[in-house]
């Protein structure tokens, strides 16, 4: 049971990091002239050819869970895409971070992780957040973007819901895969654009995405998913749209409204407050045992 407690506080840390690291995104794209496809097939092929440095020997089983976990996450990066370019940004963020309701409701069936009373609490506050947070950027008359976006979130939800299936094996592989296939799909796509405008900010920004903001990601993400629940895992992923302005801030000055901010301050809250309750739980739980 101490194991336990130790893995569990060792995954939410895992799990922030690599929520900071998702965060990055913003300021790194803000800093690339380049259109959004061809920039999702640059970032995951480095991120592929990262991640398989890393790896070395990667464990191909293409089981079940090992591909619909690619497949699922290359679909919610291309959605997403399609959604920043067919919607606004806050309406793309805010519909696809729906994924942890869609964990919450699924996690019970396919893993038998039923969502904890913080983890309930820690949801609603988070929506109440996410909704502040972009309060005064949300827009109607996007559907297609916002159906995207909709979709985005489902197919997050199923691949962390199918990472967290494989805690027994290596799911990193999963996303080798899945960085693969959205590289080869996006750089195709990318053949019919506009050629990309090549400059050192320009590539600098393209390595830090595909490298930090991708690459490190994947690595802690799928150390974390094999040590928390999937609801966990993606309660604490809401950092990222949180945590996206204030790095563009400090970058360039890009200040967020008041709302935002408070939006963002109980957003992170929520997260914090549930995982010190969660590792509580823990703790009492090993108490116990060792009285018995």
């Amino acid at each position: 049971m101490k194991n336990l407690m130790r893995s569990d506080i060792k995954g939410i840390m895992a799990m922030v990091v690599t929520s900071v690291c998702w965060s990055l995104s913003g300021l790194f794209i803000k800093l690339i002239d380049w259109h959004p496809i061809t920039i999702a097939g640059a970032r995951s092929f480095i991120a592929t050819l990262f991640i398989l440095a890393v790896v070395r020997r990667p464990k191909l089983s293409f089981d079940k869970n090992q591909i619909v976990a690619a497949i699922s996450y290359s679909c919610t990066m291309l959605l997403f895409v399609y959604a920043n370019k067919n919607t606004t940004s806050a309406n793309a963020i805010l519909l696809q971070y729906g994924s942890p309701v869609y964990v919450m409701l699924l996690s019970g069936i396919m893993l038998k992780e039923k969502p904890l009373p913080e983890q309930i609490g820690a949801l609603i506050a988070i929506v109440i957040g996410m909704c502040l947070f972009f309060a005064d950027s949300l827009s109607l008359g996007h559907l297609n973007g916002d159906i995207a976006a909709v979709l985005a979130g489902m197919t997050f939800a199923i691949h962390t819901l199918f990472m967290r299936r494989q805690k027994e094996g290596s799911p990193i592989e999963s996303l080798l895969i899945s960085h693969g296939m959205t590289a080869i799909i996006s750089l195709l796509i990318s053949i019919f654009l506009p050629p990309p405008i090549i400059s050192k900010r320009s590539v600098a920004a393209i390595f830090g995405l595909g490298i930090v903001q991708i690459g490190f990601a994947a690595v802690f993400f799928s150390y974390a998913i094999k040590r928390i629940s999937a609801i966990q895992s993606s309660l604490i992923s809401i950092i990222e749209p949180a945590l996206n302005p204030v790095w563009v801030y400090l970058a360039i000055g890009e200040k967020p409204s008041r709302l935002a901010i408070l939006g963002g301050v109980i957003i992170i809250s929520a997260v914090v407050i549930s995982s010190i309750f969660s590792v509580s739980r823990s703790s009492r739980a090993l108490s116990i045992d060792r009285e018995e």
